[in-house]
This record gives structure tokens, sequence and C-alpha cells, in this order.
């Protein structure tokens, strides 16, 4: 993803301020941030005392919100009109194919048994329904919190994690604490903030909703996967 910081640079249009939506978001989601910096996954991820189970339970439902999250992906590739943000959701879409499957490999085994718990299924119809709503700058400010959380998120382990190699969870964390997905996540808060840039005002607020509902199912699918979710019926 070398080419990511050039593409943000080419995307962003001389006279428009990048940095406003991506910023009041970030902003207006901080308790919502606080909450998920709280959780009992990520703590215990952190210093290696999360049980095995729940991690692959965890990576079960990740394979499966991921599978949902191409195909949305894959849809902001179709909608976006500049052929750099074409290029870039296309790319994305190729990653979390190849690369997110390679990690769940190494943890879990036959997902044809793993069924979908209400969580990932509430998650994924959202986004599918963002997609589905026809409007692009809504389902890229929906599609953010993902990229921008779990590289936050990865950054702030890796501080706190020691030596990856030894680490249980090692190869996980160190997949969102990497330069190519800061500068992946880069790219795409430059592509909102300059869709935002264009938007008329109705617009905007429902970009803002959507990050913030993204942001409040990121928090629910690690709380889910900790209580190992199932369907109550």
């Amino acid at each position: 993803m070398s080419s990511l910081h050039t593409m943000a640079e080419t995307i962003i249009r001389a006279g428009e301020d990048p940095a406003v939506f991506s910023a009041v978001a970030w902003h207006r989601t901080a308790g919502v941030r606080e909450a998920i910096d709280a959780l009992p996954f990520l703590r215990q991820l952190a210093d290696a005392t999360l049980p095995e189970e729940i991690f692959s339970h965890y990576l079960a439902q990740d394979a499966l919100y991921l599978a949902e999250y191409g195909r949305v992906l894959a849809a902001a590739a179709a909608q976006a009109q500049s052929s750099q943000e074409m290029v870039f959701w296309a790319r994305s879409t190729r990653e979390v194919i190849d690369v997110e499957r390679q990690l769940h490999a190494n943890h879990i085994g036959d997902l044809a048994v793993v069924e979908p718990s209400p969580t990932t299924v509430a998650y994924t119809s959202y986004l599918l329904s963002l997609a589905a709503s026809g409007s692009y700058p809504v389902l890229a400010a929906g599609l953010l919190p993902c990229f921008w959380i779990y590289d936050d998120i990865g950054s702030r382990l890796r501080a706190v994690a020691g030596d990856l190699g030894t680490h249980p969870y090692g190869d996980w964390i160190g997949a969102y604490d990497d330069p190519d997905f800061t500068a992946a996540t880069d790219t795409a808060r430059t592509i909102v903030d300059h869709l935002a840039g264009l938007a008329d005002p109705s617009t905007v607020t429902r970009m803002h909703a959507a990050f913030h509902r993204a942001t409040q199912y990121e928090w629910m699918f690690w709380d889910a996967a900790y209580r190992q979710e199932t369907w109550p019926v």
C-alpha cells in the first residue's frame, strides 16, 4: 500500500478542508471509544490473559463479518465517482479477502459450522443497508470506523503487548499495528473528509450518524465476542 498516501493527496482538492469531518466525528464518539478501551476483551487480549476459546469465537464471528464487509467495500468501489477512490475500495476488498482470511486460518477451523451471532447479523445488515441506500458519502462514513478504530486499537495494544513473537495473539495485534494498515486508514479518512467537504448539510448529518452507529457496533461486536453471544431462542 505504499501508494496510498499519494492517493490521499490526489483525492484532496485545493480549497477544501479535509480534516473537519473526521476530527468532529472522532470527537463526538469519544465516549463510545472510551467504552471500547474499557472492554475486558481488549484488556485481556493486551496482557495475554484472554481465554483462547473467547478469541477463537471472536475470530470466527469476525470472519463472517468480514465476508459481508468485503461486499460493502465492493459496493463503495462501485458507487465511487473518482477512479482513485474506486481503486482504494477495490484494493481494500481484496485485502479483506486475502490477508484477513489467512489471519483467521491461523486460529479457527471450519467456518461452515459457525452461525453468525445476533450482533454480527445486526452490524453487517446495517452496513449493507448503507450500501443499498444509494448515498456513497454516507456509506463511506459508515465504513470508516472499522478502519480507524482497529488502527487506533492496534497501535496502542502494540505499545503494551511486548514481544509479539511470544504473545499468543501477536499476529492479530501485528496485523493492525502495521504501516500499510495505517496508510489505508489515512486514505479512508481522506476520502470521507473529501466527500463531506462536497456534501450538503443534510448528507453530512447522515454521515455523522453512520459513523457514530458503526462505532457503537464496534463496541457491541467485541462485547458480544467476550460473552460468546448466541441466539437466545
